[in-house]
This record gives C-alpha cells, sequence and structure tokens, in this order.
C-alpha cells in the first residue's frame, strides 16, 4: 500500500491556482485509471485504486495546504505505513514551469504543505516537484501561486498532467526513470527529421511535379481540318 498525495487547498476558488498542481495531478491519476470515487476520509478526500502491481490511496488534504500533515499522518498510521511509502505532488517554485523533478527525501524549501509534513511524519518521503516558475521577487510569491494558470499556460499544463499520469505505474514500483521518461514523452516528445515535434500533426503533401508547358501547333486551321479528315 503506498499513499500519493497532491497538495493543494480546498474549494472551487482555488481549483485552478498555480498552488493546486498537485490536486490536479491526483485528480488525473484517479481518472485516467479508473480509481473508485473520492470520498471524505483523513481530513481528505481519498480515492482507493491500482497502479500496476500496487495498490495505492490517493490523498487530497482538505485542511487548507498549511495544514496538510494532519492528513498525511492520520492515513499514514491508519494504514500502518512508513513515511517512504508516501510520495507528495507540489507545485515547485524552484523549477522552470512544465519541470518535473522526482525527490527523495530532503528539506522542505519553505513550501508550507512540505512544512507540514515534515512535522507530521518527518522528512524521508518522497516528492514529486512540479515546476511552476517564479514571479521574480520574494513579495510576490503569495499573490503567484494564488493566482489562477493563465491561459498561455494551459497547453504545457495539460502535457505535464498527462505525462504524470502516464508514468504513475512506474512511479509505484519504485522506478523513477521510467517515471521521468514517460514525463518527458509528454512535454518533449520527440522531434521528426524536420525538426519539429512530433504531435500527431500531419506532414504536408508532396507538391505535384509540374507539368511542361504544351506545345504551339504550328499547323494553319486549313491543315488542321485537312488532317482530321485523312
Amino acid at each position: 500500500m503506498q499513499i500519493f498525495v497532491g497538495l493543494g487547498n480546498p474549494g472551487a476558488k482555488y481549483a485552478r491556482n498555480r498552488h493546486n498542481i498537485g490536486f490536479m495531478a491526483v485528480d488525473r491519476i484517479a481518472e485516467d485509471h479508473g480509481f473508485g470515487p473520492w470520498k471524505a476520509r483523513f481530513q481528505a478526500l481519498a480515492s482507493e485504486g491500482r497502479l500496476g502491481q500496487e495498490k495505492v490511496l490517493l490523498l487530497k488534504p482538505q485542511t487548507f495546504m498549511n495544514l496538510s500533515g494532519q492528513s498525511v499522518g492520520e492515513a499514514m498510521r491508519f494504514f500502518k505505513l512508513e513515511p517512504g511509502d508516501v510520495v507528495v505532488f507540489h507545485d515547485e517554485l524552484d523549477l522552470a514551469p512544465g519541470k518535473v523533478r522526482v525527490k527523495e527525501g530532503g528539506g522542505h524549501a519553505g513550501h508550507n504543505g512540505l512544512r507540514s509534513i515534515h512535522s507530521h511524519i518527518g522528512p524521508d518521503y518522497a516528492r514529486v516537484r512540479l515546476g511552476i516558475g517564479h514571479p521574480g521577487h520574494k513579495d510576490r510569491v503569495a499573490g503567484y501561486v494564488l493566482h489562477d494558470f493563465a491561459k498561455a499556460e494551459e497547453a504545457w499544463l495539460d502535457d505535464v498532467l498527462r505525462g504524470v499520469s502516464d508514468g504513475a505505474a512506474n512511479l509505484a514500483a519504485g522506478d523513477n526513470g521510467r517515471f521521468m521518461n514517460a514525463v518527458a514523452l509528454r512535454v518533449n516528445p520527440p522531434r521528426s527529421s524536420g525538426g519539429e515535434k512530433s504531435r500527431g500533426k500531419a506532414t504536408p503533401a508532396e507538391k505535384p511535379a509540374e507539368q511542361p508547358a504544351p506545345q504551339e501547333d504550328p499547323r494553319s486551321p486549313l491543315q488542321k481540318l485537312v488532317d482530321k479528315f485523312r
């Protein structure tokens, strides 16, 4: 049994915020992999299912970001799991938009959701860091993360979420390399020989070969008539 935790804030007001990309990630996994309905458990919304051979509980704490650890700790104790059985999906200011990294253990880097989880289960859990970029100055961070993704960001956001879902079974199996490959295939698909990304676009049809211009008939009208009745 593993717990995949998506971090975010509950309620429609926050649903499309950059801070809620963790919620978005586990929502996509639940939808794509046929998980059960979301139910209120452990101060969270929880959904159970399988990723490959692994049984997984998806968790979206409803305590608001700063108290996420309460929910994670409660679920972990209920299933008698260790911190190493927990994977947390969260927004990452220090990664460019569309970048994804997996990290095992370590500090919380000032992220309030991770800070809360640290206080309840310690630092020895895995994280999937979902890059959202930095606004450029620390005074602008709060407004930035609590603001919706811009329309111009929707394409890369969808690629990231699809990639995370594609590789979720590899992540559950502990194969971080294949998980990252699955993400990369969505975010940076192979390029065609023409240098453009292969995204299922039809290649332009080849131009038909030019036909030679018709030669002018040197015969007179009378000669043409005579030749016609020969």
